[in-house]
């Protein structure tokens, strides 16, 4: 399972975008609902993730929007579209949330940690494209 959820995700985390190849760090399978709230051991409730983003969402599923403080559902790998929610900035370096769950999403992973923003500055000025 761990190979198509791999295929699935492009070897990248299924929230930061990060690709796995680019990294010194072997990345996690996530199960997008916790199986401590009934979650299964699905295809379609596994991801893969990066390990930062991976602690940094533990078992939530929900978060606050920055902007309104409401609590909005995460991002679900499985089920939503990350262009609808996501969008880059135009240096490829943040990302940027364009939706509640967006902006929840990012918030609540640290999507844009320095040390990610950093490696992005690198892959950019070295044309390595990111999705």
């Amino acid at each position: 399972m761990r190979a198509q959820v791999h295929r699935l995700d492009r070897a990248c985390c299924a929230y930061c975008q990060t690709p796995e190849a680019l990294t010194i760090t072997t990345f996690e399978m996530d199960h997008i609902i916790p199986v401590s709230a009934g979650g299964a051991t699905l295809l379609e409730n596994l991801c893969l993730t990066c390990p930062a983003c991976n602690r940094y969402k533990a078992t939530r599923q929900t978060a606050p929007d920055p902007d309104t403080g409401r609590i909005v559902a995460l991002y679900h790998p499985r089920r939503d579209q990350w262009y609808v929610h996501f969008a880059w900035t135009n240096d490829r370096q943040r990302i940027l949330g364009i939706t509640p769950t967006g902006r929840a999403t990012v918030a609540a992973l640290c999507m844009n940690r320095p040390q990610l923003v950093n490696l992005r500055r690198i892959w950019t000025k070295t044309d390595i494209v990111l999705s």
